[in-house]
C-alpha cells in the first residue's frame, strides 16, 4: 500500500500528530511519501521520522502579537505559486492520499478525483462541538482550508459525536514535577511583553520557548531555542504550560497532568473554541490578553487533570489497513470507553 501524507506546518501541533501516524505506518509496512507546507523549509526541525520528505509553500495565517490579520493573510498568499504545486502533484500512484489540514495535497487530490481522508482537530468542527469566535470567514476558511472525502475529527472529549481522542504518544507518567516550574510556549506573541509579564513572579522558574531567541533580563526566566526533544524534558517535570490555545500541546500536557494555562489567538476561530472547550471540560484555565492577575492566580492554582487516551495512531493505522469503513459512533464509543480521566492535586505532593 502507498500513500501521500500532506500535514501543515504553520504550529508545531500538526508535526507531532504526523510524528505519531508516521511510526505507526512505519510498523505496519505501509509505504509513505510525506509533504509539509507552511512555513520556509529551513524553519523545520528534527524530521528524521518522515525518512525524507517533499516541501512546498502552501498558505499559512499571518499573526502579530497575539492575534490573526486574515487580510494581511490573503495579501501574503502567492495563490499562482498555490495553484501551480496543486497541478504539479501527481497522487496518481498512491493508494490513498491524506491530509492533516494541509490544503497542496487536499486540493489536489480533489483535483485528480482521489479519495483524500482528513486527519485532524480541525476535522471535529464539523460536528456539534464547544464553539466560539465564529465570523463568516473563518467559517470558510476551516470548512475550505483543506477539504476532505472523509474528515477524522479529534478533541479531547467525544461531545457525544463520533469523533476521536487525540493522536499523541502515551508517556510514562512523571513520579515527581518541579513544584516552581513553568513551560512558556507563545510564539505568536510580542516576546518581550511576554516576559515583561511574567517578571513580577520571582518564586517561579520560567522555561521560555521561542522561535528566534530572545535575551532575558531576568535570573528566574530563561529562554530557549525551539527543540522537540529540549521541550519534551522541560515540559514532564514541570508543573504547568502557559500556552496558546493549539489543540495538540494541550493534549500532550494533560496527558501528562500538567494545568494549563491557554491564551487562545485573536481572531482564530478554532483556537478561541479549544479555549471554551478546556474550559467547560474543567480541563484548563484560559485569558484572552496576557494579564498578570489571571496569571498570578493560576500560578497558585493546585488542581489539574490527567487524562490517559488510548493508541489512537494505532487505531487508524488498523483502520485504514481493514478498508477504511464508514465510522460509525459504536465504534467511537468503544475508544472512548478507554480514556481515564484521573484529578491530580499538586498540594499533596509538593516537593
Amino acid at each position: 500500500m502507498k500513500i501521500f501524507y500532506g500535514i501543515q506546518g504553520t504550529g508545531n501541533g500538526h508535526i507531532t500528530r504526523g510524528r505519531v501516524m508516521a511510526k505507526e505506518l512505519q510498523a505496519a509496512g505501509i509505504d509513505v511519501t510525506y509533504q509539509f507546507t507552511g512555513r520556509p523549509q529551513d524553519k523545520f526541525f528534527e524530521m528524521e521520522v518522515f525518512n525524507g520528505y517533499q516541501w512546498h509553500e502552501g498558505l499559512t495565517f499571518n499573526t502579530k502579537n497575539g492575534k490573526v490579520n486574515y487580510i494581511k493573510s490573503v495579501f501574503q498568499a502567492k495563490p499562482i505559486r498555490f495553484l501551480k504545486d496543486i497541478k504539479q502533484l501527481d497522487l496518481s500512484r498512491y493508494d490513498l492520499v491524506i491530509s492533516d489540514f494541509e490544503p497542496v495535497t487536499a486540493w489536489a487530490a480533489r483535483r485528480q478525483n482521489k479519495k483524500i481522508v482528513g486527519i485532524g482537530h480541525q476535522y471535529a468542527f464539523q460536528y456539534d462541538i464547544p464553539r466560539a469566535g465564529n465570523d463568516p470567514l473563518a467559517e470558510v476558511v476551516m470548512k475550505n482550508f483543506a477539504p476532505a472525502d472523509v474528515g477524522i475529527g479529534l478533541h479531547w472529549h467525544h461531545f457525544n459525536q463520533p469523533i476521536l481522542p487525540p493522536i499523541i504518544e502515551t508517556p510514562v507518567v512523571p513520579q515527581s514535577v518541579q513544584h516552581n516550574k513553568i513551560i512558556v510556549y507563545l510564539p505568536f506573541e510580542n516576546q518581550h511583553d511576554v516576559i515583561e509579564h511574567l517578571a513580577p513572579f520571582i518564586d517561579f522558574e520560567f522555561i521560555v520557548y521561542l522561535p528566534d531567541i530572545v535575551q532575558s533580563p531576568y535570573a528566574h526566566i530563561h529562554c530557549k531555542s525551539l527543540s522537540r526533544q529540549g521541550f519534551q524534558q522541560d515540559l514532564y517535570d514541570c508543573v504547568g504550560i502557559i500556552s496558546n490555545a493549539g489543540f495538540e500541546l494541550a493534549s500532550e500536557s494533560l496527558q501528562l497532568g500538567k494545568k494549563i494555562l491557554a491564551k487562545p489567538l485573536h481572531a482564530q476561530m478554532e483556537q478561541i473554541s479549544n479555549a471554551l472547550a478546556l474550559q467547560k471540560l474543567g480541563y484548563g484555565h484560559t485569558m484572552h490578553n496576557m494579564d498578570a492577575a489571571v496569571i498570578e492566580r493560576w500560578l497558585y492554582e493546585t488542581k489539574a487533570v490527567r487524562i490517559t487516551y488510548p493508541n489512537i495512531a494505532n487505531y487508524l493505522v488498523k483502520w485504514i489497513m481493514n478498508g477504511m469503513p464508514p465510522i460509525d459512533q459504536a465504534w467511537c464509543d468503544q475508544i472512548w470507553a478507554e480514556v481515564k480521566v484521573l484529578p491530580v492535586d499538586y498540594s499533596q505532593n509538593e516537593k
